[in-house]
């Protein structure tokens, strides 16, 4: 409260994740990892970008790490690095077994950077977790993914749009404004 009340509403709540402007640091040998809490979900964000990108959007491969989806992945990020999609891998955090070829995959997209499609990028979803690789983190853009605290700032999120008063019509506004056509319709006629 001391915050909004001394600076302002703007400095009281977290900004939004600005996907578009992370993007648009990135390149093709560096992953952009979403490091996560409990509620947060960057994919509809994620695949809103996607859909925004070039005149057909870029084709996403998204998988969900998990028991046995290791080769799916690699099959995944070896087509989007040659054909310049992006691929995204979720949970990461539950592939603890699979995460040191995570590794070796990144490190030699860091090695050889032109290997790769310029287009190419890799996303990643983790909760923090001790078994990530430090070297994937040291090369990749870190996201902070909270979840948004109460119903109006859930909306601003899902939405991505300022939900206040002044960007709806109420019902007595709706009237207001239609009596008042009406009025200067009827004084024109006169």
């Amino acid at each position: 409260m001391f915050v909004r009340s001394s600076l302002g509403e703007m400095y009281g709540e977290a900004p939004a994740l600005n996907l578009k402007a992370a993007f648009d640091v990135s390149d093709n040998a560096s992953p952009l990892i979403f490091v996560l809490s409990s509620g947060a979900d960057p994919m509809s964000s994620l695949q809103a970008l996607a859909n925004s990108i070039g005149e057909n959007g870029i084709n996403m491969r998204v998988t969900s790490l998990g028991q046995g989806q290791g080769p799916i992945a690699e099959a995944h990020i070896e087509s989007a690095s040659i054909e310049g999609g992006w691929v995204c891998l979720q949970n990461c955090h539950l592939a603890v077994s699979w995460l040191p070829r995570l590794e070796q995959i990144v490190e030699k997209q860091v090695e050889n950077p032109k290997s790769t499609h310029p287009d190419y990028r890799m996303w990643l979803t983790a909760k923090p977790c001790k078994e990530f690789p430090v070297a994937v983190l040291q090369v990749g853009i870190k996201l902070s993914m909270q979840p948004p605290r109460g119903v109006r700032a859930n909306m601003l999120r899902g939405l991505g749009t300022d939900i206040s008063d002044d960007n709806f019509l109420f019902e007595t506004q709706i009237k207001t404004q239609t009596q008042t056509q009406t009025n200067n319709e009827s004084e024109s006629k006169s």
